[in-house]
């Protein structure tokens, strides 16, 4: 698993020399619409983030709750990671950082764990998310004149659950991921890096389908290039009391999520020096 750490000193690094912007999509289910407080996350606020969106080809500042009703994705009730991520990555490499939430609630990765109209991240379903996603990056890099620097995942709940119910195995799970990584750098360019927040536990229900959705996250940030588990530390969070109800992360875990995925994937960054 490429999980990488990081030192206090290593801070002073990136683009010490110059301002740039970096335009990061924020992709998933319902952990990266986010189901926090927009209360807790409002100290992240910064002039240097901003969010596009879609709907009138505009940017605005990034403040929770991010996202917008468009394209079938869906703003943060109310609080998500964005701000605390945006904010850290800006304050450690000075640049200005564009958000593109392309998140829905509910939503698969295989169709076969789809639920109604839910969404599904697969070739087919009832409602497919790829296409949509792509027109938004599209039009966000456009608008912006700057290229996607990197996918950050965070969806893998709705996969376990169909995996413990016996509609999915974890086999094709992890075809369905390997693909949409695939479709993903086909549409956007070979090189983009995808970022994975391995997915938590359901509390009060089964593990075996939740740790084979982890499994399959680590097995492919191994196999696959430009692959990485930025954050690995979801399935403590009951235990520190950091979820909101059975399934959602409260803002301080996604404030601890937006921060360090900061870090590690400016760590990432860094190596490709």
């Amino acid at each position: 698993m490429k999980l990488l750490f990081y030192f206090p000193f290593l801070f002073v690094l990136l683009h010490a020399s110059a301002q740039h912007k970096k335009l990061f999509i924020a992709a998933g289910q319902s952990n990266a619409v986010g189901m926090g407080d927009s209360a807790l996350s409002k100290m992240y606020a910064s002039a240097k983030t901003f969010e596009y969106r879609f709907t009138g080809d505009s940017l605005k500042a990034l403040t929770d709750p991010v996202g917008y009703s468009e394209l079938h994705f869906e703003k943060a009730n109310t609080g998500s990671e964005w701000p605390a991520f945006a904010s850290e990555y800006s304050i450690l490499t000075g640049n200005e950082i564009i958000i593109v939430q392309a998140a829905r609630g509910g939503s698969s990765c295989n169709n076969k764990a789809e639920l109604n109209n839910y969404g599904t991240w697969d070739e087919k379903g009832n409602l497919p998310l790829f296409d949509s996603a792509v027109i938004k990056i599209k039009a966000a890099e456009k608008k912006t004149r700057t290229k996607v620097g990197g996918i950050i995942w965070s969806q893998g709940e709705r996969d376990a659950n169909a995996i413990n119910a016996q509609q999915l195995t974890a086999a094709a799970y992890q075809v369905s991921l390997e693909t949409l990584i695939n479709r993903f750098r086909k549409a956007l360019g070979a090189g983009v890096k995808f970022y994975i927040i391995q997915t938590g536990y359901y509390i009060h229900h089964p593990r075996e389908g939740f740790d084979a959705v982890r499994k399959v996250q680590e097995a492919i940030s191994k196999q696959m290039k430009d692959v990485y588990i930025v954050y690995n530390e979801t399935g403590s969070f009951e235990d520190r009391g950091w979820m909101k109800d059975e399934i959602h992360y409260n803002q301080p875990a996604l404030n601890d999520i937006g921060r360090k995925i900061a870090m590690q994937i400016i760590q990432t960054e860094k190596k490709k020096l």
